[in-house]
């Protein structure tokens, strides 16, 4: 018996906006607590807050609603509070990026990713990012880990659209 399961799951997005816009986002504590917000989360709590000269941490703590399925009913709370520890750095190379560590009160699950934005030959962004779930439920880990896939990438489809809203603001 498996005691756990990991989703893997990448996903890309181009911003038709240039890498330093993309990056002034990214950077900004503000657009990180909008994101949230226009994702539907509530309860946004800014716990730690720490730009630097090549780079931004932030901790950030609040509810979301998830769309849990049927199977994980039962272990799976469909408002959780979610922390996300956020960095993002200045590669230096022209590139930026980061990663992340994802955790939900009462839900047996870690989240780790990696961020990567590049510059496109036409002047727009590369935003990539990739991630490993761990889900830590005997029996039906295997389920609810491809139950959750779906939920996953709608979350980060409407991170996606957050980022297009507030650069299209800027």
């Amino acid at each position: 018996m498996r005691s756990h399961s990991t989703v893997k799951l990448t996903m890309k997005h181009d911003f038709d906006h240039p890498i330093e816009e993309v990056w002034a986002m990214f950077s900004d504590p503000k657009a990180h607590v909008a994101k949230f917000e226009a994702m539907g989360h509530h309860n946004i709590e800014v716990i730690t807050e720490e730009p630097s000269d090549d780079g931004l941490r932030m901790v950030i703590k609040r509810n979301t609603d998830l769309d849990v399925p049927a199977i994980a009913k039962k272990v799976l709370p469909s408002s959780p509070l979610v922390t996300t520890d956020d960095v993002w750095m200045d590669k230096g190379d022209g590139t930026y990026g980061g990663h992340f560590d994802v955790t939900m009160d009462g839900v047996p699950q870690k989240t780790k990713g990696s961020t990567l934005i590049t510059s496109n030959d036409d002047g727009t962004t590369h935003y990539e990012i990739e991630m490993d779930v761990s889900i830590k439920v005997p029996l039906i880990g295997d389920r609810i880990a491809k139950a959750s896939k779906g939920e996953l990438e709608k979350q980060i489809n409407a991170e996606f659209a957050a980022g297009d809203a507030w650069l299209s603001r800027a």
